[in-house]
């Protein structure tokens, strides 16, 4: 009776867990955690020869959702019958020939093409019916919309997101709770969109690992005559070794070190004969074909202590726990951090300092708990935020409970001003990327910008975060030091006041003389006089500079920077009150930035369309048929090149 409870306990859990990653583009646990709970039911149901109907050891893949047309598939996709043993995978051929390929972790999609055109994309589902996706499977960076063959041909490919891409898209959403765990979620999510802009602004790329069907063609029985045929009809195909029993050891251990740089990600690989009739001979169970097997990665598996928990705040909010524990060697590297992602899972692994736990790296790069050998289930959630001090509160968002800081002025929510602050246009410090300047402000190390100057304070402490070393220290303070010397425009965009940008910053500092005593004490009906400046601008300018606290952090900042101030007579400011508009290439400038700069010098500006007011449209085209060109024609604006512009008002 325990043993059937254990059965039903064990399919409800998986199947959650499937739907979350199929359906929802979640994860409620990890793979190694899936697997093991898997392979416990497999044992499980063998032992007691009992097998639910909703078991998912019968079932494949998870339902698909209802926003998408729906459509059975001309032949079932089953899944792959798997291993983690490299003899097994030796002995499975059988003195045979094999291809050794990447089992890449993204979402499998049935193409079928007609008369040479894409006709219909659909995604694998349920393995019996899946989801038509045509309209965003055009949008597939690398996917062909128009072949050579002009006859029916399927195939099926695996839909994916590099690790790159998704660092990408992922670093552009503000709120931490909304960020994707894994290119895989990130991938089913956008390929399975309404709206096939968001796919195509995704980067997903299609590889091709199946030929179904291709009309007509004869490719004597050989799997890799197939993949010459696809990749000759313009797909990519998963990169793959011919391999036999002798080689496969050599073959396996190429993958396993290439996936440790390899951008694209995979959870394993797929051994499949190379001779097409003999492996459809061998039939097929009821979930499995015999024709491939897929191997996955034996992970590497170390003990460990638990030494603390790392509660690290976001801009956002959420407070994210971190595991330290005492440092171990796996795949060819020292780890002694993982995260623990929030605190469901916290609670789930009943973990208390001093554990005993082992550690291993999903996919041979993240690591992650494995499992908690104690359990002692004395960790603390912390009552106050580690940056700030505000008091914290757990929040549920679906089966998710994760811990949030309260207080809505914590200095871990000051990321965007201090982003600007370091940005090119700025301050313009080099190497100061969003990531570090979170870690600095989770650990306290800034406030206000002046601290950025004062970060050699937390030499040490530095030193040992992780991506830091000496070098790259003293790569950062040289870079902090080198923007010490800079000019107030910068100063004044930096500090991040409403509806002041570069331009403004430029046309405000020259219109009163680069004199900031009077910027700092202007009233807003002296300001919205300037033109360009409306009442909404100069109330918010001044309000900004009258702000007590403001004015302390700038007199802070102040001391810690030294500002050029030009001299400018007014004979050099040849073209004010003049109006410029910059398109197309360049050649005598490096970039529009540098001209527009040369023109605001001189008092001119330079707007982004042509008006009535526009003195000349800069394009070294003046035949083309722009948009813009077309508007200064139809406003007997004069098109000139950056060569005559030069000669006539900047000489």
């Amino acid at each position: 009776m325990q043993k059937l409870e254990r059965i039903k306990e064990l399919v409800e859990l998986l199947n959650r867990a499937s739907k979350a990653y199929y359906a929802e583009d979640t994860e409620i646990m990890s793979n190694y955690e899936y697997d093991k709970l898997y392979d416990e039911l497999t044992a499980l149901e063998a032992e007691t020869g009992m097998v639910l109907a909703n078991s998912p050891t019968v079932n494949v893949g998870y339902e698909a959702v209802l926003e998408l047309p729906k459509e059975a598939h001309e032949s079932p996709m089953l899944s792959l019958d798997k291993t983690k043993d490299r003899e097994a995978l030796a002995d499975w051929l059988n003195g045979k020939e094999g291809l050794l390929s990447w089992k890449l972790d993204g979402l499998t999609i049935v193409l079928t093409y007609r008369d040479g055109k894409l006709e219909k994309a659909v995604t694998r589902g349920n393995g019996e019916i899946g989801e038509v996706i045509t309209g965003n499977a055009r949008t597939f960076k690398n996917l062909p919309l128009s072949i050579a063959f002009k006859g029916e041909l399927i195939l099926r490919g695996e839909a994916v997101i590099s690790y790159s891409d998704f660092e990408k898209i992922n670093n552009k959403i503000e709120n931490e709770a909304e960020k994707y765990k894994n290119p895989r979620n990130l991938c089913s999510g956008s390929v399975r969109q309404l709206n096939s802009q968001i796919t195509a602004e995704r980067n997903v790329k299609l590889y091709a690992f199946n030929l179904v069907k291709a009309q007509g063609v004869d490719f004597g029985g050989s799997k890799e005559a197939q993949f010459t045929f696809l990749k000759e009809q313009g797909f990519d195909v998963v990169e793959y070794k011919m391999v036999t029993p002798a080689t496969m050891a050599e073959t396996i251990s190429y993958f396993e070190e290439k996936i440790k740089t390899y951008d694209i990600p995979s959870d394993g690989l797929v051994l499949t004969y190379e001779d097409i009739s003999y492996g459809e001979s061998l039939g097929r169970t009821a979930k499995f074909p015999r024709h491939s097997i897929a191997f996955k990665w034996q992970d590497e598996i170390r003990e460990t202590t638990l030494v603390e928990m790392e509660w690290s705040a976001s801009r956002t909010g959420l407070i994210n726990p971190v595991a330290i524990f005492e440092p171990v060697e796996l795949e060819g590297t020292t780890v002694s951090r993982a995260s623990v992602h929030n605190v469901s899972i916290v609670k789930a692994l009943k973990l208390g300092l001093g554990d005993k736990i082992t550690v291993y790296k999903a996919n041979m790069i993240i690591p992650q708990i494995a499992e908690n050998l104690t359990g002692s289930d004395t960790l603390e959630i912390p009552a106050v935020c580690p940056v700030c001090g505000g008091k914290t509160e757990i929040r549920q968002v679906s089966d998710v409970q994760s811990l949030y800081c309260t207080n809505e002025k914590c200095d871990a929510k000051k990321i965007k001003a201090f982003s600007l602050f370091v940005s090119r246009d700025a301050m313009n410090i080099e190497g100061m990327s969003e990531s570090t300047l979170e870690k600095f402000l989770s650990a306290g190390f800034l406030h206000e910008f002046a601290d950025l100057y004062h970060l050699s304070d937390h030499k040490e402490e530095i030193e040992a975060m992780e991506g830091f070393g000496e070098k790259s220290y003293q790569n950062m303070i040289s870079a902090i030091d080198k923007s010490r010397e800079t000019t107030l425009p910068r100063v004044l965009y930096s500090l991040g006041i409403p509806n002041i940008g570069v331009a403004n910053a430029k046309m405000l500092c020259k219109h009163f003389d680069y004199d900031m005593s009077v910027l700092t004490d202007i009233r807003a009906e002296e300001l919205s006089q300037v033109e360009g400046i409306g009442e909404v601008i100069a109330t918010a300018f001044v309000e900004y500079m009258q702000d007590e606290e403001n004015r302390r952090c700038m007199y802070n900042l102040f001391k810690e920077i030294s500002v050029e101030i030009p001299q400018v007579s007014s004979m050099e400011q040849s073209l004010a009150g003049m109006s410029f508009c910059v398109t197309g290439s360049l050649n005598h400038y490096p970039s529009r930035n540098e001209l527009k700069a040369a023109i605001e010098d001189k008092g001119g500006k330079v707007t982004g369309s042509v008006t009535s007011k526009t003195v000349c449209l800069i394009n070294n085209d003046i035949s083309s048929n722009s948009s813009k060109n077309k508007k200064a024609k139809e406003l007997g604006v004069p098109i000139v090149t950056e060569e005559d512009f030069i000669e006539q008002y900047l000489s």
